[in-house]
């Protein structure tokens, strides 16, 4: 009686960009309007001029990290084309080296080394191909998404508002600054854990040492600038 053969299929995670872009964002909108708000409560006691100070920086803050992660992700858009261009200079103007090295290649993945120049012969026919093999195996670079800069900066961006408004949200509510700032203590705290937690999962880290690494940071941060600010104050 014959077996019946089970479909074998694999599942790779794939979206590494966009859970980069998120950390990135959410931390920093996590932790710099919690800082500021902190440091502003040590200042003055009026939720309104926190509030629209908090404001004023998650705008502001959302803007230059969206930014960056669109001149980041244009740079090595740039980088890629510049590589790539050089390559096909390269396998016109010196075919022989290019062949050695796609043989070094394919030496280094433990081939004899006949038949490594075998497939570098081979491959050598099809320029396309040669270039694509020598961008990703040779230079360890992948061909960037075209429209990875902006969603790039739209997803840092989006992450840094919405974690922006979770340290904001007490002053927003209250009328009390030092009541806000222990509601937003406490609320920011819980999220950096959570975010530290889901960040380490899926970084494939220690989840819970991330999260208390992520929390640490954020209440030292706060904790400096309300400091600063009763100093200055």
């Amino acid at each position: 009686m014959a077996m019946a053969r089970v479909k074998h299929s694999e599942q790779h995670f794939t979206s590494g960009n966009f859970v980069r872009d998120v950390v990135i964002g959410m931390s920093d909108g996590l932790t710099v309007p919690f800082a500021l708000a902190a440091g502003l409560s040590g200042a003055v006691t009026s939720t309104r001029l926190i509030t629209i100070g908090g404001l004023a920086e998650i705008a502001a803050g959302s803007i230059a990290m969206g930014l960056g992660g669109y001149l980041a992700a244009r740079g090595d858009a740039e980088h890629y084309e510049q590589e790539k261009a050089r390559e096909y200079r390269e396998i016109k103007e010196i075919p022989e080296e290019e062949v050695a090295e796609v043989s070094r290649v394919f030496r280094n993945y433990g081939l004899p080394t006949q038949e490594s120049m075998q497939v570098a012969q081979s491959l050598s026919k099809h320029p396309d191909a040669w270039v694509d093999f020598m961008m990703r195996f040779e230079l360890g670079l992948e061909e960037p998404d075209p429209k990875r800069a902006f969603t790039s900066a739209a997803t840092i961006a989006g992450a840094y508002i919405a974690g922006g408004f979770i340290p904001l949200s007490p002053y927003m509510l209250l009328a009390n600054a030092q009541r806000g700032l222990i509601c937003s203590a406490a609320i920011t705290l819980m999220a950096l854990g959570i975010f530290g937690l889901i960040k380490g999962k899926f970084t494939g880290t220690n989840a819970v040492r991330s999260a208390i690494q992520t929390m640490v940071i954020g209440g030292v941060a706060a904790a400096a600038a309300f400091a600063l600010a009763k100093l200055i104050a």
